[in-house]
């Protein structure tokens, strides 16, 4: 499937989407609007219904409502919020009629001298939960270029580790934890087997409707073997029809494009597509040492552009389907399609420099979605999701040639090339099913059992070497997670969740010997290996005050390897079979505050203490000859972390906030195998990991502008710091190396027209230009500009 292919299927199903919807529009009544305090507050989480035909909705985080797919007649629309007293309003509407209606409550003295915590979005109802979490209202940030990656790098305790530019690897930590061991949802769903097509850094925050970071102790119904905890990314899946377009383009000739629409009809019929693409030449300037290719002079400290860097990906999700039926809340058959492409710079450092290595890869994704509640019995919730990869990937790098940083090559005679000479073509073969059965005994008491099943067969061929044995050989693993829960909620107070997971997993590999003893002899001898661990855990929280909040949870976890640790990725990772599963006591302390003073200055406050012990800890480090990383596991590893965030809003004119995380990963093994003294390494602080790090933000808004309604001017700052750190063991010599400290700063300005349905953003990112490195000596891109326009229309 080329790109051409993509592009029409989008523009066939867009236009089916639209038309229906502005069908819709015409022949339909809708009522909007917005819930308000006397003073002006936006009340989220208000509860509004029409009397005689039981259909209603909860005001959003923004405080907006709408009431759709109503027929022409005589309403009593009622509204309640807690601390204010209610309000009825009698309506009329005609045919094809949309109706906005503003609310606004007054207050109720005598319930707010005993209620403090007035409603509960649904960001606010995760954020209360016993387990250390908190929700990100991605909606907010839909008018913003950001992906998923970098909006979750804001968030204290996350760090996101670029290798380069867009579409670039990148490396996800979580207080501590990196890579596997944190692992990614959509809708609770395992994004394990989605392939190159769909990763963190090319998916557009306009997909989420929130995002749930999980740290630490993860809930039993996500699944999964998450380690260090979970990243949850909650879509739009409420049942409404909705049309959300954006284009951005910006520096180093980037374009995204982002389409979210779906369809809900009277009759149940739904049907819901995400669309998007993401181009960049990426050709930004970097500072490198250069030598001429041809006469060995040495250039020191040279700006030059990159110059093969290239990429792009397109990616369609459909799914259709029928919601509100006795047999099912929700029934979807759906497809994921994608491809990509990326030229590759660089390998592990910037010394090695590519001009022709490429890689690219696709997805096709068949799906299955099903949920029911009170199923056979009041309180008997079950969910089934499934789904298979028939993706491919391919590794391009066939030219037997040398590049610099100045563009010039020199060309060998022969077959070879860059790194390794391939065109080898595999599939993944991944397929997932998941299953979750949540049984609510009484209002105090529910039980849950959830089981994650995973497979993968690694399958390819190369047209280079068609007969070569090693592509032949087994690349196979199954994995399955089964959890069981148990929650008990007393009383609005205090909750507690117990639960237990058994882990395990089936690899079947072979391994390379000399059979002779005579140089150069080669043979293979498949192997297999079983993992089979228990893990358990318990969260608890409870309210000493109305608005203030205590946490506490621990887990004895396990991390299965992941294929590409055992496998590895046939780019910039080599594979290690002999990696054993890691093994972490997870404990967690935390509290959340949230408070006033007045009616106009609001203020959060939130704080974490982890520990973390963990044994058989993976981690990566360059190989031998440092072209490529190879994941390991070190014996030990302690890691003592604090993180919190404290935030301040000012009426709806102002908002500012900022969060600290420090994390102290240390080595833990006493005595390395084979030895009898101390290790010189122990205690040493775990090096190639960032330790202090932290963001600040503010945003002013202004509305009305030019006295016209609807429309909202904010202007936006970020600022991201990263103390430095050093790439090898501190103990090791004096020339341990080190990433500089950065300082990254950011700032955007938004235009807002007829409340939200057209909007216009600019964005400034590295502001100063600074020279930026996640990893040792992979430069990041300087100062960029970005412009996006978006269009959203909901009923």
């Amino acid at each position: 499937m080329n790109t051409r292919t993509l592009l029409l299927v989008f523009i066939f199903l867009i236009t089916i989407c639209v038309g229906k919807l502005q069908a819709q529009v015409q022949n339909n009544c809708t009522i909007s609007g917005t819930v308000k305090s006397a003073d002006g507050e936006l009340l989220p989480g208000a509860s509004l219904y029409l009397a005689g035909i039981s259909k209603g909705v909860f005001s959003t985080e923004a405080g907006r409502y709408t009431l759709a797919s109503l027929a022409p007649g005589a309403y009593t629309l009622r509204v309640t919020f807690l601390g204010f007293q209610p309000v009825e309003r009698k309506i009329v509407l005609k045919a094809g009629e949309h109706q906005r209606l503003d609310l606004v409550l007054e207050p109720d003295a005598h319930q707010l001298e005993d209620v403090s915590v007035i409603g509960r979005s649904e960001v606010r109802e995760v954020n209360r939960q016993s387990f250390n979490v908190t929700a990100i209202d991605a909606g907010k940030l839909h008018n913003s270029t950001l992906d998923l990656s970098h909006a979750l790098d804001r968030v204290s305790g996350v760090r996101v580790r670029e290798n380069g530019g867009l579409g670039s690897r990148i490396n996800f930590s979580l207080n501590g934890f990196t890579g596997r061991q944190v692992k990614f949802f959509i809708d609770g769903i395992p994004m394990d087997n989605f392939g190159s097509s769909f990763q963190l850094n090319n998916i557009p925050i306009n997909l989420a409707e929130r995002v749930e970071v999980y740290k630490g102790v993860v809930p039993i119904w996500l699944g999964s073997d998450a380690l260090g905890g979970a990243v949850n990314i909650v879509t739009a899946n409420n049942q409404r029809s909705y049309l959300d377009a954006s284009y951005s383009f910006g520096s180093f000739n980037t374009h995204r494009t982002a389409i979210n629409t779906g369809i809900t009809t009277k009759s149940g019929f739904t049907f819901q597509l995400n669309a998007f693409q993401n181009y960049s030449d990426n050709n930004y300037w970097v500072n490198v040492d250069v030598a001429d290719i041809n006469t060995g002079e040495y250039f020191r400290d040279q700006r030059v552009r990159r110059f093969h860097d290239n990429y792009h990906n397109e990616t369609l999700i459909a799914n259709i389907g029928v919601v509100g039926k006795k047999y099912a809340d929700r029934l979807l058959v759906g497809v994921t399609l994608g491809q990509n492409r990326a030229e590759i710079q660089t390998g592990a450092r910037m010394v090695s420099v590519f001009g022709q290595w490429y890689r690219k890869g696709s997805i096709v994704m068949p799906s299955l979605k099903y949920m029911k509640r009170d199923l056979l019995v009041k309180g008997l919730d079950v969910t089934v999701n499934a789904n298979y990869n028939l993706g491919k990937e391919q590794n391009v790098d066939t030219v037997y040639r040398r590049y610099n940083w100045f563009q010039q090559y020199k060309q060998y005679q022969g077959l070879g090339s860059e790194r390794e000479r391939s065109l080898y073509r595999f599939g993944n073969n991944n397929g997932l099913v998941t299953a979750n059965v949540n049984y609510r005994v009484n209002d105090k008491n529910t039980l849950t059992v959830n089981n994650v099943f995973n497979t993968f067969n690694r399958k390819g061929s190369d047209e280079l070497f068609p007969q070569d044995e090693k592509y032949d050989l087994p690349k196979i693993n199954t994995k399955n997670v089964l959890g069981i829960g148990y929650k008990y909620d007393p009383n609005e107070k205090w909750s507690t969740s117990a639960f237990v997971k058994y882990f395990h997993q089936w690899n079947k590999y072979s391994q390379s010997y000399n059979p002779s003893g005579n140089w150069g002899d080669v043979a293979y001898m498949v192997q297999e290996n079983t993992f089979n661990e228990v893990g358990y855990g318990l969260a608890s929280s409870y309210y000493l005050l109305s608005n203030l909040q205590m946490k506490a949870s621990f887990e004895k976890s396990y991390r299965l390897p992941e294929t590409d640790e055992l496998f590895g990725d046939l780019i910039n990772l080599e594979g290690n079979i002999e990696l054993d599963p890691e093994t972490s006591y997870n404990y967690n302390l935390g509290f959340d505050h949230k408070g006033k003073i007045g009616s106009r200055h609001r203020y959060s406050l939130d704080g974490n203490v982890i520990y973390r012990d963990a044994r058989g800890f993976i981690r990566a480090r360059l190989n031998n000859n440092q072209t490529k990383q190879v994941m390991d596991n070190l014996a030990d590893v302690t890691n003592f972390g604090l993180d919190g965030e404290f935030r301040y809003s000012y009426s709806h004119l102002f908002t500012a906030g900022t969060n600290l995380t420090y994390q102290n990963l240390r080595n833990n093994t006493k005595y390395e195998e084979g030895y009898t003294i101390v290790s010189p390494l122990y205690r040493d602080r775990i090096p190639n990991m960032p330790f202090l790090f932290g963001n600040t933000d503010a945003s002013f808004f202004f509305k009305n502008i030019a006295g016209k309604k609807g429309t909202m001017l904010s202007v936006g700052y970020n600022l991201l710091y990263v103390h430095a750190y050093y790439l090898y063991w501190p103990s090791l010599g004096n020339d341990k190396l080190d990433i500089p400290r950065q300082l990254s700063h950011d700032a955007n300005v938004v235009y807002t027209m007829k409340d939200g349905k057209y909007n216009l953003s600019l964005e400034c990112k590295n502001l100063l230009d600074s020279r930026l490195y996640d990893n040792f000596s992979l430069q990041k891109p300087g100062r960029a500009f970005y412009l996006k326009a978006r269009y959203f229309i909901s009923k």
